[in-house]
């Protein structure tokens, strides 16, 4: 049996099947989403989402859904769900789902009285092609299959409505049809394996609902443009594949295609494998370029994100390479000091302290994987030393190092760290100051690079660098230290001393250069532990603090109050084990593990496979956010690749 499987009763209730999204990726910057009975409930759902550069390069709903009917003895059933204004779900068709099984590529199987058909579901890895298999099981009488696509060739942002602009005129080509309904966008081939009969009746679906835009407080009613149908006839066993793609095919090639790209995938056959899995499409290469996506299916490329998510997608799967690309990559785009948050080119947003800080740990990271520090040195160090130099001497958002050593960034209206959620212009959590994790990071970053410099034989930046280190220590206890409390402010500006507790504080013991000593290094991570750990991450906030908001949930305004006011992030549960580990060494396995593999659970909740962008910082913890999100997923393959070496000693 399947790793990951769904059964009758549980796909026929939309209360529980509606609430299971499947999410697949290719390296061309495409994906296709959907929920588990493909009844769509997201704006960002659709079987060909993919980048449009002649419009804006991000990514565009092509194709949004694929209806598909059985026809026997001139009787229709209709194996497609929408939902419509008033609670209406039509057609209801997966009633007549009897399975659905992840592996090894997401299939459904269909029961319409004697007849039963598999649905395989595949986003070619290299090219811009959904590819979508049915084999007809078992049938009594002649069988012909409908399908019906619906189009939206929209930003996947925002919706599509009824117009007078679309082009609703087609382009026959080899056993199907070329669409494009706007100018700019990249046409939509629309082919099968075998013959079909296509009949032309364009026309507008309306009013098509998304659930999940409707809770999150966003418009959620679309109009879909449907052009026709395909007319299939169905063989026992003979498996007809639809291809959607941004380019022609050959429709002879379809079958062996399908074949490849389902040998070509890791199988999700293990927790292990689905966290690998998962990591795996995150990675987008271009011609010269190989980023690093947040989160699916709203996110970009973010560069904190790029470099916090990095060593665990990359090195703790075995691919050294690509952790290369994805940093030469980012290198391209350093702006003086800093890195690119949001954005490219001139869109690019720099509103970001700690993105050239994590910046050092990647690269520190991929040093002590592959043993090549004075080669990082060699590559790096103009990059580095500009970094230094910037955040020493001061750059743009007030980002300046002080007379001890500490650095200090920000001002009014400014949300620099990695809690930037801003509501109505303000930031919900203002952290203008000395942050303690951007100290933490600093320190790290300088001693680093003292080491790597080293390595290169260049001593004369060691000698330069070495004071500034050797004085962080003490700056760092006497700015954020109290006794009495027993852990780390989390903001410092002037005499004003920021003591809410956050998982901020941790960083100061996670990092491989710590900046507090041991004694005061248990005080934080038993604080943290006590106050903040759940099992799904780190809150942002000790429920003790009247801010707490314990749900995440609600309008854009309402879960971007929440969003760093005690929700929890299962990125923040690396730093922690790092840091409990080094504290309780191999004693501290059984609690690491624990934790690591609660996560098994989140293997058929949310995104099926994959673990959430966030999680309710009150129990049971229900996830949130994104469905799919790359520093989640590669802080828990670095949770293993660290019990791994524990236990192998």
């Amino acid at each position: 049996m399947s790793y990951i499987t769904f059964d009758k009763n549980q796909l026929i209730n939309l209360e529980y099947s509606l609430g299971k999204e499947l999410i697949r990726s290719n390296r061309a910057g495409a994906y296709g989403s959907m929920t588990i009975i493909c009844c769509n409930t997201r704006k960002y759902h659709g079987l060909l989402v993919a980048p449009q550069p002649g419009i804006d390069a991000e990514n565009h709903v092509l194709l949004s859904a694929l209806d598909e009917t059985v026809i026997q003895h001139d009787a229709e059933f209709n194996l497609a769900i929408h939902k419509y204004p008033g609670g209406v779900y039509h057609p209801k068709g997966h009633k007549y789902i009897r399975d659905f099984v992840l592996e090894p590529m997401p299939y459904l199987i269909y029961r319409v009285g004697g007849v039963v058909l598999k649905k395989e579901m595949v986003l070619m890895g290299k090219h811009n092609r959904a590819l979508i298999k049915y084999t007809l099981l078992d049938a009594h009488s002649p069988t012909t299959l409908r399908l019906r696509p619906f189009l939206a060739f929209r930003n996947v942002h925002r919706l599509s409505k009824a117009n007078m602009d679309l082009r609703d005129k087609y382009e026959p080509v080899e056993n199907g049809i070329k669409m494009r309904l706007y100018p700019g966008y990249s046409p939509l081939y629309m082919q099968i394996s075998k013959e079909a009969e296509y009949v032309h009746v364009p026309g507008w679906f309306y009013n098509i609902e998304y659930h999940e835009e409707m809770i999150r407080g966003y418009d959620y009613q679309e109009d879909l443009f449907v052009p026709g149908f395909f007319d299939v006839p169905m063989k026992k066993d003979e498996p007809v594949i639809f291809a959607a793609g941004t380019g022609l095919v050959n429709p002879k090639g379809l079958k062996r295609a399908f074949t490849m790209e389902v040998k070509d995938r890791i199988p999700r056959d293990s927790f292990e494998n689905c966290l690998v899995n998962a990591a795996r499409q995150f990675i987008v290469r271009g011609k010269d370029r190989t980023e690093v996506v947040a989160g699916f299916p709203w996110f970009g490329r973010w560069g904190r994100d790029t470099f916090i998510a990095l060593p665990g997608l990359t090195l703790c799967t075995g691919d050294a390479k690509t952790c290369r690309d994805v940093l030469d990559t980012m290198v391209a785009d350093l702006n003086g000091p800093l890195f690119p948050n949001v954005g490219k080119g001139d869109a690019s947003n720099y509103h970001s302290i700690d993105a050239p800080l994590w910046f050092f740990w990647a690269l520190q990271q991929y040093a002590q994987h592959t043993g090549k520090k004075a080669a990082i040195w060699k590559d790096y160090g103009k990059k580095m030393r500009m970094i230094l130099n910037g955040y020493r001497d001061g750059t743009d958002f007030n980002i300046h190092m002080q007379d001890d050593g500490l650095i200090y960034g920000g001002g009014p209206g400014l949300a620099l760290t990695w809690m930037d959620a801003v509501v109505d212009g303000k930031p919900v959590t203002p952290r203008t100051g000395l942050d303690v994790e951007i100290n933490a990071l600093w320190y790290n970053a300088i001693r680093f690079s003292i080491e790597a410099a080293e390595a290169a034989g260049n001593k004369k930046f060691a000698a330069e660098w070495q004071p500034v280190a050797d004085r962080i220590p003490q700056s760092f206890s006497e700015a954020f230290y109290d006794r009495e409390k027993g852990y780390l402010a989390d903001v410092v500006d002037g005499d004003r001393k920021d003591f809410t507790v956050r998982p901020n504080q941790i960083f100061a013991v996670s990092l491989p250069y710590s900046p507090v000593s041991d004694e005061l290094a248990s005080q934080v991570v038993d604080t943290v532990q006590r106050e903040l750990l759940t099992p799904r991450g780190l809150r942002t906030l000790s429920p003790k603090n009247p801010d707490y908001k314990g749900i995440y949930y609600g309008t854009q305004k309402q879960r971007d109050r929440a969003y760093h006011q005690g929700t929890a992030w299962p990125w923040l549960l690396g730093h922690f084990a790092e840091a409990y580990l080094k504290m309780h060494g191999v004693s501290g396995v059984p609690f690491v593990k624990e934790l690591y593999n609660g996560f098994e659970e989140e293997m058929t909740e949310a995104g099926v496979g994959t673990i959430s962008e966030v999680y309710d910082g009150d129990p049971p913890h229900k996830s949130g956010g994104a469905i799919s999100q790359a520093w989640s997923v590669s802080e828990l393959l670095r949770i293993r690749r660290m019990l791994e070496e524990l236990e192998a000693d």
